[in-house]
């Protein structure tokens, strides 16, 4: 499921000299032409530039759908619902003992829980089911000539020609989603020549048909991305009735033992890292679901940088690997888009920088929420409520 630009196109691309390349905009194929001769000049042949783009055509589809980004919007309890179902809880579990040879070379040679995979495999294509039907070489450099990010997409495209010239890539054939993502995981070709893995052993890299090569590759990527290995990187919690609700969030990373002196504990078993710091992540406020995130959960925004899409995932890879299902509690109710508008401008009015207008609990909302409910004296657990609206 794709649902907007994931943070690796961001992580992952290194543009190449502007004075190497032909401007973005303008004659399509006279933009074509600019690529082969850049391609030409990083030691490609004219005969495999001239294959790679004998078929690339301009996609319309693509720029709509890049225009039309979809957005979070749920709340986390909402979200995490409606994308963990029996049926994916099910097939995970299938998965997990259909590839247990190669999740257990994962977790030997990168460190990183089969949970942690099936979730992403779940998330961004349905275990591979969709995998997304846009032409890749068209998609990449339909949005490099489009003005709007080609320093992101251009080297997308001379890393799919050096997937072709090795016999990984069919310009004509290769699909995936809207944004050049590839495969079962959903990765760029950039990422699959650095992190791609022959996890089959059949001599190529095949991300489509294969989930050996498609989990193996993924797990090098989490590693690449600066994966901690064979440490967690969640784990539920129970949280007081009163503490100092501001030390919450993504900031603060502080020693479990200090954690524990303030009333949180484990809501099952025993904490999976002593010796870790953690943050404590409370997505709907005080009152409604409570979670230790570990060092490895900030290498999640790496793949995507939606913070309920990146809890979910997280939540879901400990859920496959055996833990309970997480208590909602009774969180104050969310704000509708209209409130969270009304909400935003007045604290815009008052100074904050909340970005646009556009009715999204995101980190900056959360941060003037924040600020705002200490100066009112109320618990500042960046949660927005009904009555803090009614107080500012």
């Amino acid at each position: 499921m794709r649902f907007h630009l994931p943070a690796l196109l961001f992580a992952s691309f290194l543009s190449a000299p502007a004075d190497a390349q032909v401007p973005c905009g303008g004659s399509f194929s006279g933009f074509v032409e600019g690529l082969k001769q850049e391609a030409i000049a990083q030691g490609h042949s004219r005969s495999t530039v001239d294959g790679f783009f004998a078929s690339v055509r301009k996609d319309q589809k693509v720029l709509a759908a890049d225009r039309r980004q979809g957005v979070f919007t749920l709340d986390f309890t909402t979200f995490a619902r409606r994308l963990i179902s029996k049926n994916r809880m099910d097939r995970g579990r299938a998965n997990a003992r259909k590839y247990a040879a190669t999740f257990d070379r994962i977790e030997r040679d990168f460190g990183v829980s089969p949970g942690v995979l099936l979730a992403f495999w779940a998330f961004e294509t349905d275990y591979g089911a969709v995998q997304g039907d846009f032409n890749t070489a068209n998609a990449l450099v339909t949005l490099s000539h489009d003005c709007r990010r080609p320093e992101l997409f251009r080297p997308q495209v001379m890393a799919a020609i050096d997937l072709y010239a090795r016999g990984d890539f069919d310009p004509a054939r290769t699909t995936g989603a809207w944004a050049g993502e590839i495969g079962m995981v959903q990765m760029l070709p950039k990422d699959i020549l650095e992190n791609g893995v022959d996890g089959d052993g059949d001599g190529h890299v095949s991300l489509k048909t294969s989930a050996p090569d498609a989990l193996m590759s993924g797990a090098k990527m989490l590693q690449h991305l600066g994966w901690r290995p064979n440490e967690p990187w969640l784990q539920e919690v129970r949280v007081p009735a009163q503490m100092d609700w501001a030390l919450a969030g993504l900031d603060t990373a502080r020693p479990l033992s200090q954690w524990q002196a303030m009333g949180v504990e484990p809501r099952s078993g025993q904490w999976q890292a002593p010796g870790l710091k953690g943050k404590l992540i409370l997505p709907q406020g005080r009152k409604g679901p409570a979670f230790i995130a570990y060092p490895n959960f900030d290498v999640y925004f790496e793949w995507n940088q939606s913070f309920t899409y990146v809890l979910t995932a997280a939540y879901f890879g400990t859920r496959l690997m055996g833990a309970p299902v997480f208590d909602a509690g009774n969180p104050d109710p969310a704000l509708s888009t209209g409130q969270m508008k009304q909400l935003q401008q007045k604290l815009a009015a008052r100074g904050h920088d909340v970005g646009k207008i556009d009715g999204i609990l995101g980190s900056g909302t959360r941060a003037a929420v924040r600020a705002e409910q200490k100066r009112l004296g109320l618990p500042a657990d960046a949660w927005p409520t009904a009555d803090l609206l009614r107080k500012l």
